[in-house]
């Protein structure tokens, strides 16, 4: 198994926990097809940064990977809801996925760095 993947699957983790709650607090429930729907653009999103992002530095566990993968999901993500997806993109919307996002992709790469090996010997890239 690459040395990536549990650091794959917290990010994989962070987009449904965003999703999840944004659909609970919003009274949309938790069914699996409506999470899945809602999380597509996304997950789509956290793919292009890890694919790009691999493309370019192993450490998937750096400060600086998780700042890349954070505006690939964002902003891919978003293009993709609004104009792929049909959704809306509300500016309130925005800054809700921006800060959640941010702390979760980017806030989890700081803690991992001082807890987990795999993390905190590439925080510095």
């Amino acid at each position: 198994m690459p040395s990536y993947v549990p650091r794959l699957a917290v990010d994989v983790l962070c987009v449904l926990v965003f999703v999840v709650l944004g659909r609970r607090n919003h009274d949309e429930g938790t069914a699996a097809a409506g999470v899945v729907e809602t999380a597509a653009p996304f997950l789509i999103g956290l793919a292009a940064g890890w694919a790009s992002g691999l493309a370019r530095s192993k450490a998937a566990g750096s400060l600086r990977f998780g700042l890349w993968v954070w505006a690939c999901t964002l902003v891919v993500g978003m293009l993709l809801r609004r104009f792929a997806f049909d959704r809306g993109t509300a500016t309130s919307f925005i800054v809700v996925a921006t800060v959640f996002l941010g702390l979760f992709l980017v806030g989890s790469r700081l803690v991992t760095s001082r807890i987990v090996p795999w993390g905190r010997r590439r925080v510095a890239d």
